[in-house]
This record gives structure tokens, sequence and C-alpha cells, in this order.
């Protein structure tokens, strides 16, 4: 079932699947999110789920920021998935907008329900309604079962990707 979402700048929508709801993240939704991001290997050593305030102040910054979409999915009233869609429009490829999608998380109750599969598709839906040409995402070397997941639904693993810290 489809329910209209707009927030004034673009149409979106709520998808449900079964139990689950994706939707726009609100503010409440923060620590949520967070812990999403802390629950692996790689998000204990970078995240601080203590300290709230960083992510509130990033919060308020991509919720200002048409091109920024981060949702939730919703089980029983619970957060148990999240991502965000970036839209970035470029010169390249005769001036198409990419997306791309960061920070994919699935609880780990929920892993193997089909939730990560309706995330991305929701993610493919949203940037081809935006007039997205290419929607990409990275991964960090060592996530290999997710590396498989994206294979699966349809990414392929056509560039070789680098990052500075600064």
């Amino acid at each position: 079932m489809l329910d209209p979402w707009d927030t004034g700048r673009t149409r979106h929508i709520v998808a449900r699947m079964s139990d689950f709801k994706i939707r726009r993240a609100t503010e409440a939704d923060i620590p949520a999110i967070v812990a999403l991001l802390a629950d692996d290997p790689l998000g204990a050593t970078r995240e601080s789920p203590d300290d709230l305030t960083p992510y509130r102040t990033a919060y308020k910054r991509l919720a200002d920021d048409p091109n920024q979409h981060l949702v939730v999915a919703e089980h029983d009233g619970r957060v148990v998935g999240t991502l965000q869609l970036t839209l970035i429009p470029g010169l390249s490829r005769r001036g198409a907008t990419r997306s791309i999608v960061e920070g994919v998380r699935i609880h780990s109750e929920e892993r193997g329900s089909g939730l990560g599969t309706r995330l991305m598709d929701w993610a493919v839906e949203e940037s081809r309604a935006l007039g997205v040409q290419l929607v990409q995402l990275t991964s960090d070397a060592t996530r290999v079962d997710a590396h498989r997941f994206y294979e699966r639904i349809g990414f392929e693993a056509s560039h070789l990707g680098f990052k500075r810290q600064l």
C-alpha cells in the first residue's frame, strides 16, 4: 500500500511492506538512527550514541536541504532500518543527476526479513521519481555480506573508491 508524503518540495512516497513503513526521519528518530549506525564493528568505532549533539546539528542541515532524504523503516512503531539518499546534480553524463545511498542499516533482528531490499527499492524508486539517472553507493571493503546483497539486487561493483580523512 502506498500513501502520499508531501513535504512541499517534492512528492514522496511512504512505502508499506507487510508490517514495515518507510517514512522521512524526524528529529525524534535520531537516538534510534544513531543506535543503528553504532551497532556493528565499524560503527562502534565511529559513532557516539552517548552524545547526540553532533547528530542533531547534522539532522538540521539534512532537514533544510532539499537534496537530502533521510528515511527510517518502522515495524510496530519501532525504528528498525534507515538510509540517507543524497541527490547530486552534475555536468558529466550529459548533465545527469546522481543519487548516493549512504548509511544503510537494518536492525539485527530484522536482517533477512526483506527490509533491506525494500529500503533499497525505495531509494531506487524515489531516485527515478526525482529524475535521477544513476544511483550509486559505497560500502566498506570489509562488508562482504553487504556486497553480495547489493549485487543480488542489481548493483554492479564497477568502480574503486578512495577516501581521505580530514
